[in-house]
């Protein structure tokens, strides 16, 4: 199969993040096999999804690692022209959900395993996909969790997350909590009798406002725009009609954090707004939604450089969108993004990957694949 085919088959699966992506993991296992891959399907904890690791050369050997998910955010926006999960080509362009965030990176690894297959290779490469990274990358760290007992300690993780094929060395990590307020209900004639879960959450929002201006101020980091960390107020829920006391709000925060902070600190003074709202007779509960860490510019040059000569395209220090790489990184392994597509065209109706860009990505993989059999 072309990778135009296989990304076809890949965006034909609905495989939006939370919800279960079983036939699609057995459909990229049956290919990798196919292929000569030894494939392995790791379920997760919530039942009805599952990561896949694939092999390709001596798993008792270290070699290279490409990371991707298989998931992708949902389609529901007006401003679709196609079906979002149908494959269409217009001119150089394909469009439908996931093209360029990043089934085209899946599809241009699958592709690239017939060749591998071929020849063997004298140190591996391995497949590394995972679920519901699209909700705080949620399925990987029981794939990395598993690490040792599927491979030899590995040189290295390509997250091929759409950087334009362009080796990108360092992003920012991200927390996300949830802070839920309950109050009394009642008639909004008699306000004395009821607690505003509303009213209440003017407070958290003014703290949340206030702790983003102050992170304006540093630390900085000029590798990143903004050079600073920073906190936002995403969503916001509560109340029922207009004439009652709303017993419950909630209010969901995120924070992105340069290299070097953690982000769920940032989220601080959020969390104490619940310990506040005790106080005065509110029930408060803090649900920490997901978090991973950022991407440190450290000991990833190598890889950096091996890239830069595979694709053609000299590093970037830093973006600030979020990936895997950082758990990766975490984990003990060096890694870097480096994947087709723009994430500009990310989370948008007609979302596209160009052909010439998955046939690039493609031949950077074989290109990957020769380095291993030398």
């Amino acid at each position: 199969m072309t990778a135009e085919e296989i990304l076809a088959r890949l965006v034909s699966f609905p495989s939006v993040a939370g919800r279960p992506n079983g036939e699609m993991v057995d459909w990229i296992k049956h290919y990798a096999e196919g292929c000569g891959a030894t494939a392995t399907v790791l379920p997760g904890p919530e039942g009805d999804r599952a990561n896949l690791f694939a092999t390709v050369g001596p798993r008792d050997v270290p070699g290279y690692v490409l990371s991707g998910h298989m998931d992708v955010v949902p389609a529901d926006e007006p401003g679709w022209v196609t079906d979002a999960f149908q494959l269409v080509r217009s001119g150089d362009r394909l469009h439908g959900r996931g093209t360029s965030d990043m089934k085209g990176f899946l599809a241009a690894a699958l592709a690239a395993l017939a060749s591998l297959g071929q020849e063997p290779l004298v140190r591996p490469l391995h497949l590394a996909f995972s679920y519901d990274e699209e909700i705080g990358c949620r399925g990987v760290p029981h794939l990395i969790a598993r690490l040792t007992e599927l491979c030899a300690p590995p040189l290295g993780c390509v997250i091929g997350e759409p950087s334009g094929l362009t080796p990108v060395r360092a992003h920012k990590g991200k927390a996300a909590a949830r802070l839920t307020i309950t109050g009394r209900p009642g008639h909004s004639s008699r306000p004395d009798q009821g607690l505003n879960a509303i009213h209440a959450a003017v407070g958290v929002l003014q703290r949340a406002v206030d702790a983003a201006d102050h992170l304006r101020l540093g630390p900085l980091d000029a590798r990143f725009a903004p050079p600073y960390s920073s906190l936002q107020v995403g969503v916001i829920h509560g109340g029922e009609a207009v004439n009652i006391i709303p017993e419950t709000c909630s209010v969901e925060v995120e924070a992105r954090a340069i290299a070097g902070v953690d982000p769920v600190d940032l989220l601080e003074p959020i969390r104490e707004c619940a310990a506040l709202l005790a106080a005065d007779g509110f029930g408060a509960e803090w649900s920490l939604l997901s978090s991973y860490p950022a991407l440190a510019p450290r000991g990833n040059e190598e890889l950096a450089a091996l890239l830069s000569r595979l694709t053609g395209n000299e590093p970037i220090l830093a973006v600030s969108y979020g990936t895997e790489a950082g758990l990766f990184q975490a984990a003990g392994l060096p890694a870097i993004i480096c994947g087709p597509g723009d994430i500009a065209r990310a989370h948008k109706p007609n979302e596209y990957i160009e052909a010439g860009e998955l046939a690039a990505a493609q031949r950077m993989i074989e290109g990957l694949g020769a380095y291993l059999r030398s």
